[in-house]
């Protein structure tokens, strides 16, 4: 005996689930609930089936196959047009010739018991057998009557609630005897329920109805898709679930990591491969894909989280959908009822209300408030690049394949021919996406010089030199060991310029990408003398006259990055006594976490004050930027640094400017007047102090986070070669860092950021604009307020995050905190 599985619909209710995917598809605790279908049938012996198919048919056939995993045999019958339920069956009747048949919906959920069906359909005779379910709401089923002994009275289709005479609901499960198909036109619209059943009704046939006990859900709203996955983890419907039952009601599938500090409550299902941080909460009801990643401190309550998801930390997912491919970031937030579709961006901190749908391939921004349905517009990110290049979460945001598409970008964007470096840090992250960018570049007819595992000074400067076009440097993000930056260079070694990066977004945007013909494929190429190149350079342009005379002594941490391959070569020519730290590449700690670099500099420290050192520094993993500590081993905050530094600078030179960003404390420019130095301002984007350190007069930048330029040798940061700097300028004034710290006046300067959604932080501005009325005002970035005693509040939208900053300078801690308050008042006041 044959089955027909219907598996034509289009599930229009459950979109956007079934936007891209048909409705028999959709996963019920990682099986499509078809599959659970056809593994009924198969245990209940109809192991040769029918699926009739229509709507994003491939998909279906592509799933299934020929039905050999499941120990059955498949045939698939295409419909051009729907014929409804009838005319489906009747499109598939050449396989159904001489022998009763069963049919079933290929996205209902059930248990019954077919056998027992059958043999109740054989002992009255039955033409058609009806599927029967009572059911607590019947209005959106057929309802049907029949007597004691199960022949069927009265249909009517989808009553209303005054129409309701029975909660007897048709199931879509029928057992026919095959002549049955010769009351259905061929190639016509027929429907079991409103035409052929009412006119064997009528004509006396035995129409009989089978009152089944199992279970049966019509998945067919979003609703009913949640409870569906409820009552599979509840065990009230005896369906398989692959997997181990770890405690009770707590199934984890193959391969998957559930970290044992991770809070599972049953009954809830994890996929295969999927993997659970420590910190993270799943509560009842909750399935996970196959390779989804919950990180620490999320939270999942009765969600379903459909295959190869990433769920960030500190998330809070409750009674929702989330589509497979699509990233939920950190702090997002999705309520009741709210479905998002496959291969979505829900950016950090974004709040979903109850039942919002977001259609596929869409991007809530960071922050957003959504509380209508995202459908037709799909809303693309604000800019590929942010503060540090185009980042992400490797293999998350950032693969491989985003890494082609990006460098085959940047290559369309240069002329055939063109020359760029590749480079990257130790991480093996950053290695493996080199690789891409490498053949991305070679297939666009760019010619590769691969610097491979260099710190980012010295890959800014081989991009300088020698005809190069410009490069591409990867590395781990400051901070965050999960997340890398994709850095683009331009032929001076500095990122790109924003005009660079929007005609590279254009290309990339459009997939106008170019390929190179056979022919033209390019070249491959490993600089011998990268290294050693930056090396004779920077000894030659630097000043280190003195330092063998100061007998200088210092003590080095490398922090395992990249700048170990330079400094031990460079220490040795400088003619100081040196002693360092962590001078090897290490590959499980690419980047600095604040409690590693904190415990590294306190260890420093310790070190420089026992051996009585002048001062001691650490670089960042990849060289770029510097922490100081003084001869007393005490740290020298990166702001106070850069004072220091510009003390030491400015007081050599005697003249020319200095570039610094605007927050910046002006006890910049009082020590910068001291010495005859003018300050130039410049906005806080790393951009465009590089753009301001290229005037001729400029002698000295500095972004007070740690990064320095020192313009006789190069226009872009180079923590190296401002360490090389800073020890000739200690050799000759003969004064520690403590006492030159000392000389220059404090600072009270505080900063707050506040939460602010993209959608009102222009607004906010005007705000803030309206609020300083009379007081001066400067917009090189943002709105600088200066009160008429030189105090002042800057108020900045930030360019990457939805936040506002807030830096205030007073003449004293409690008048920096008035005005912070001030302003931090103004902004929430003009949020809301």
């Amino acid at each position: 005996m044959k089955a027909v599985v219907m598996a034509g619909g289009e599930g229009t209710r459950l979109r956007p689930m079934t936007a891209n995917q048909p409705k028999p598809l959709l996963p019920v605790v990682n099986k499509p609930i078809m599959e659970h279908v056809l593994r009924l049938l198969r245990r209940h012996g109809f192991d040769e089936t029918v699926v009739t198919v229509q709507f994003l048919a491939t998909l279906i056939r592509n799933y299934f196959g020929d039905g050999e995993e499941l120990g059955m045999k498949l045939h698939y019958v295409a419909e051009e047009v729907p014929l409804g339920t009838a005319g489906s069956v009747k499109n598939a009747e050449e396989h159904l010739r001489g022998e009763p048949f069963i049919v079933i919906s290929g996205d209902a959920l059930t248990d019954i018991d077919l056998s027992d069906m059958l043999r109740f359909h054989r002992e009255n005779g039955a033409m058609v057998t009806i599927g029967l379910k009572r059911v607590a709401n019947p209005l959106e089923f057929g309802i049907i009557i029949v007597d004691d002994e199960g022949r069927v009275q009265r249909f009517l289709e989808k009553p209303t609630w005054g129409q309701v005479f029975s909660d007897t609901v048709n199931t879509g499960i029928y057992i026919m005897e095959p002549e049955v198909l010769e009351r259905v036109a061929a190639g016509e619209v027929v429907d079991w329920s409103g035409d052929v059943f009412p006119e064997l009704l009528k004509e006396g046939e035995p129409l009989y109805g089978y009152i089944a006990d199992g279970y049966w859900e019509d998945v067919g709203t979003h609703e009913s898709y949640l409870s569906a996955q409820a009552d599979v983890l509840k065990g009230l419907v005896d369906v398989e679930i692959d997997g181990f039952e770890v405690s009770p009601g707590v199934w984890v599938g193959e391969g998957a990591e559930v970290d044992p500090e991770a809070v599972l409550k049953g009954p809830l299902y994890v996929g295969d491969y999927a993997k659970v941080e420590a910190g993270a909460e799943l509560r009842e009801y909750t399935v996970l894909g196959s390779n989804a990643v919950v990180r620490s401190e999320a939270f999942l309550h009765r969600t379903v989280v459909h295959d190869n998801v990433y769920v960030g930390a500190s998330t809070n997912l409750r009674g929702c959908v989330v589509g497979k491919n699509t990233d939920v970031m950190s702090g997002a937030r999705i309520e009741e009822g709210a479905i998002i579709g496959e291969e979505c961006v829900i950016e950090s901190e974004a709040y979903l209300s109850n039942d919002i749908k977001v259609y596929p391939f869409k991007t809530i921004e960071a922050g957003a408030v959504v509380n209508t349905n995202v459908i037709w517009e799909s809303r693309g990110q604000r800019s590929l690049f942010g503060p540090r290049g185009v980042s992400g979460l490797i293999n998350v945001e950032i693969t491989p394949e985003l890494a082609v598409r990006l460098a085959s970008a940047y290559a369309t964007t240069l002329k055939k021919g063109s020359v760029v470096t590749t480079s990257r840090d130790a991480s093996r992250g950053a290695r493996t996406l080199k690789r891409a960018v490498v053949s991305a570049l070679t297939a666009g007819a760019i010619d590769v010089r691969d610097l491979e595992a260099v710190p980012m000074p010295v890959a800014r400067y081989n991009t300088s030199h020698s005809g190069v076009s410009g490069g591409i440097a990867i590395r781990t993000t400051p901070g965050d060991p999960q997340s890398v930056d994709l850095v683009f260079l331009d032929s001076s070694g500095a990122d790109l310029s924003p005009a660079a990066q929007r005609k590279l977004e254009r290309v990339y945007s459009r997939a106008e990408f170019r390929r190179a013909f056979p022919g033209e494929i390019a070249e491959l190429s490993f600089p011998s003398r990268g290294v050693e190149g930056y090396t004779q350079e920077l000894l030659r342009r630097i000043d280190t006259s003195g330092i063998d005379e100061a007998e200088m002594k210092v003590v080095v941490d490398c922090a395992g990055g990249t700048g170990a391959l330079v400094l031990p070569s460079l220490l040795g020519k400088v003619g100081a006594d040196v002693m360092t730290l962590n001078n090897r590449l290490d590959e499980a700690s690419p980047t600095d976490t604040l409690a590693k670099q904190m415990r590294d500099l306190q260890h420093l420290g310790e070190l420089v004050r026992s051996s009585k050192a002048d001062f001691g520094v650490r670089f960042d993993p990849v060289g770029e930027r510097l922490s100081i500590v003084d001869e007393n081993g005490e740290l020298v905050d990166n702001e106070r640094a850069l004072l220091v530094v510009l003390d030491l600078v400015a007081a050599e030179r005697g003249g020319g400017r200095v570039a610094l960003p605007v927050t910046t404390t002006r006890v910049a420019e009082r020590v910068a007047r001291f010495h005859g130095v003018e300050v130039q301002w410049t906005p806080t984007a790393t951009d465009e102090l590089t753009k301001a350190a290229k005037a001729d007069d400029i002698v000295f930048a500095g972004d007070g986070r740690g990064g320095y330029i020192l313009p006789e040798f190069s226009r872009t940061s180079d923590g190296i070669a401002a360490f090389v700097r800073l020890l000739g300028l200690v050799a000759r004034t003969r004064l520690s860092l403590g006492q030159i710290d000392r000389r220059i006046p404090q600072a009270h300067q505080l900063r707050r950021s506040v939460p602010t959604p993209w959608a009102v932080k222009g607004s906010v501005m005007r705000a803030v604009v309206e609020a300083a009325g009379d007081r001066e005002v400067d917009t090189t970035d943002g709105v600088r307020v200066v009160e008429p005693n030189g105090d002042w509040a800057l108020v900045l939208p930030d360019t990457a995050e939805a936040v506002t900053r807030i830096w205030a300078e007073g003449s004293d801690s409690d008048a920096a905190q008035r005005l912070l308050d001030e302003w931090g008042a103004v902004v929430e006041r003009a949020e809301g």
